[in-house]
């Protein structure tokens, strides 16, 4: 006879393949772009820039009716030229008004469109979903479309450049999530750290994350080779977990690998801020900013495993996360 223990472990097993069911093709669909074997960067980067580089994180100043820019926005283009570069955490699919025309699923309620609202550029919106910093230089097909490098929207007139991007170099983090969420019914604690200590991958993205460093470096130097009078400022991804406790309904991995996934999410934002100040941008801590804001809190900026159409896709940013950033390059910009 079967004991109670089984039955509930049978149905974590299956309620964890399930999920896995659900949110594997996002996944697959935002690392199909990247490779293990994405060729090293070629940005000719220039020999000094002029950007200042700031760990600096200010609290936005609003009006009483919230609006970050103070009140009335100013007319397009009056602050001057701005291209947003970067993946889905800067394009933001389905947040809300999305245009599936190229495949890169860009909203108009992404961070680049409401710091251009806010501040009055004129924007150039090249952002695309499972982008990597090898997509600033190549092409990158999306569906049946080849889209240009994003870099071909940089030239000597632009005033403003902003850019997230890293985070589906090497496919970093559908390797994880796609290793940790089949483990989620095991008995153990930490099902998968030991998986991936086992088998010598922990080391391994650890390792990967140390490459985006550089990655990011030689893009923002290519950055500023290509538009020398821009200001440049990168953002970091958010928290996905807390610190503390879990929500397998939104996020289904064993409650003792959330810390691991925290690990690694910290890890490569450090990554790409680090590499972002060495390359001469200035950046914006959003993962220290969406402290609070992960996928299990009240008022969280990243989705859970489950796409809402009316909000965000599986695993991506809500409008809350790109208000939050968007304040956080507002600030910068004051």
């Amino acid at each position: 006879m079967s004991s109670p223990w089984g039955h509930r472990r049978a149905r974590r097993a299956r309620r964890a393949r399930l999920l896995v069911g659900v949110v594997a093709p996002t996944l697959l669909l935002l690392a199909a772009c990247g490779s293990d074997d994405d060729p090293p960067l070629d940005t000719t980067p220039s020999s000094e820039s002029s950007s200042e580089a700031s760990d600096e994180t200010p609290s936005p100043s609003a009006d009483s009716s919230g609006d970050p820019s103070g009140g009335t926005a100013p007319p397009a283009g009056e602050a001057g030229t701005y291209v947003a570069l970067g993946d889905s955490f800067a394009s933001a699919p389905l947040v809300p008004e999305t245009d599936p025309a190229d495949g890169c699923q860009r909203s108009t309620g992404n961070y680049p469109h409401l710091v251009a609202e806010a501040a009055g550029y004129e924007l150039t919106d090249v952002t695309c979903i499972a982008a990597s910093t090898t997509s600033m230089v190549g092409v990158q097909i999306t569906g049946e479309t080849q889209n240009l490098p994003q870099f071909e929207a940089l030239d000597e007139d632009v005033d403003l450049v902003t850019m997230t991007v890293g985070g589906n170099d090497f496919g970093l983090f559908s390797q994880l999530l796609l290793a940790c969420l089949p483990a989620a019914g095991a008995d153990q604690a930490t099902p998968c750290r030991q998986k991936l200590a086992a088998s010598g991958q922990e080391k391994v993205l650890l390792g990967q994350v140390d490459k985006i460093r550089g990655r990011i470096e030689a893009t923002t130097r290519g950055i500023l080779d290509r538009a020398p009078q821009a200001r440049v400022i990168v953002a970091d991804y958010p928290q996905l977990l807390p610190d503390q406790g879990s929500c397998p309904d939104l996020v289904p991995l064993a409650e003792g690998d959330y810390g691991l996934v925290t690990e690694l999410n910290k890890a490569l934002s450090d990554a790409v801020r680090t590499g972002a100040k060495a390359g001469g941008a200035e950046v914006v801590d959003v993962f220290k900013a969406s402290k609070g804001h992960d996928v299990c809190s009240d008022d969280p900026w990243v989705n859970g495993v489950q796409t809402d159409p009316e909000r965000a896709l599986a695993l991506h940013p809500f409008a809350e996360g790109q208000q939050g950033v968007a304040d956080l390059v507002l600030a910068k910009l004051r």
